[in-house]
């Protein structure tokens, strides 16, 4: 699913315009990142929470040229889903173990 497809889902589920929906969608990711980008974590209930990392630094090698090269320290977005997320996403998987398992 894209955006565009995300949009068009909200629209129809909240009975307003594609156009205010894109509004809420952009405002959305903007506070996400305004968020993370400032330090926070963005914690959502029954979701997820998204937040901020350090990849330190490391020694790489160039694919091409075998040469030896030095990835810099940087951060990352990260992302942990919440247990009823992940319940609702593997839901179907236990009930088929369930269905096995009785047999």
């Amino acid at each position: 699913m894209n955006k565009a497809e995300i949009i068009e889902i909200i629209a129809e589920k909240a009975n307003v315009t594609k156009v205010q929906a894109n509004a809420v969608v952009n405002s959305f990711v903007k506070t996400i990142s305004e968020s993370l980008k400032d330090g926070g974590k963005v914690t959502l209930v029954g979701f997820g929470v998204f937040s901020v990392t350090t990849r330190s630094s490391r020694n790489s090698r160039n694919p091409r040229t075998g040469e030896a090269i030095k990835i810099d320290e940087k951060k990352v977005a990260k992302f942990k889903a919440e247990k009823e997320l992940s319940d609702s996403i593997n839901s179907n998987n236990r009930t088929i173990r369930k269905a096995i398992n009785k047999v």
